[in-house]
């Protein structure tokens, strides 16, 4: 896919995450009602109406292109994926949307050849809109302003990291920072963190348990526009299309690490 083709998907794109951010804050501002599902994960009505905004504006898009979201996924409904596909998340962090800390995420990200190529993060709560595509670059939209972000070179006095708010292994990412020179350390929920890095915010998000690929994909899409990396522990790029969807342990990186 070319860029232009690219830019007028993304263009495309945005008021459709929008449109899903605005049904999940009518359920925000209300009572929020939660379920499990079969995995003993929280799910809320939030997820499902953003689900249903998103996955009929993405085939009236393009109808040849496939749709693997978290929802649908939940419920077995997963297509065959071929050479490109959308991975979407209708909202990431939903413990952070039940907490109501507003570190919760809309995402979608379209695939191509395992590699994600155009990404759209919206956090609702706090009115900020990532995104980013390959050849493009990435951009944050805030209280009706849109500026070019990039990731930044690690600064002398050391590694702003960002971990996990919810979820996460003290004594693993311990063992991941040792040795290297930390300026400081902080929490934030969803794909977020990886928006940090790509916005210069942060430069190291380590991910040290369980991710699904709906899960990071469109963060990764931003951050590598920003010219960041997503790598597994043994410093693979992340591969996108795996049978199962599950990602293996990765750090997101800024310039350099």
């Amino acid at each position: 896919m070319n860029n232009t083709n690219l830019d007028s998907l993304l263009q495309a794109l945005i008021p459709i995450v929008r449109a899903a951010g605005e049904s999940i804050m009518d359920i925000y501002a209300g009572d929020i009602k939660v379920r499990s599902k079969d995995d003993s994960s929280p799910v809320t009505e939030a997820d499902e109406r953003a689900e249903a905004v998103i996955l009929p504006a993405l085939q009236a898009l393009d109808t040849s292109i496939p749709i693997v979201s978290e929802e649908q996924a939940s419920a077995g409904h997963i297509p065959e994926t071929g050479k490109r596909f959308w991975l979407v998340d209708p909202l990431d962090g939903t413990k952070e949307f039940i907490n109501r800390n507003g570190e919760f995420t809309v995402n979608v990200a379209l695939i191509e050849d395992g590699v994600p190529i155009l990404g759209v993060v919206l956090a609702p709560a706090l009115d900020r809109l990532f995104a980013g595509a390959r050849g493009l670059g990435a951009f944050v939209e805030s209280t009706g302003e849109r500026r070019s972000i990039n990731c930044r070179q690690i600064p002398a006095a050391g590694l702003t990291v960002v971990a996990s708010r919810s979820h996460g292994d003290a004594s693993a990412l311990e063992a991941f920072l040792n040795g290297r020179k930390v300026a400081s350390q902080s929490s934030a929920g969803s794909s977020l963190k990886l928006c940090l890095v790509a916005a210069g915010e942060a430069d190291v998000y380590p991910r040290l348990g369980r991710t699904m690929e709906w899960d990071i994909a469109a963060g990764d899409a931003v951050l590598r526009a920003a010219g960041g990396r997503l790598v597994t522990l043994d410093e693979q790029t992340m591969i996108y299309g795996k049978p199962d969807f599950a990602n293996p342990h990765f750090a997101a990186w800024g310039l350099a690490s």
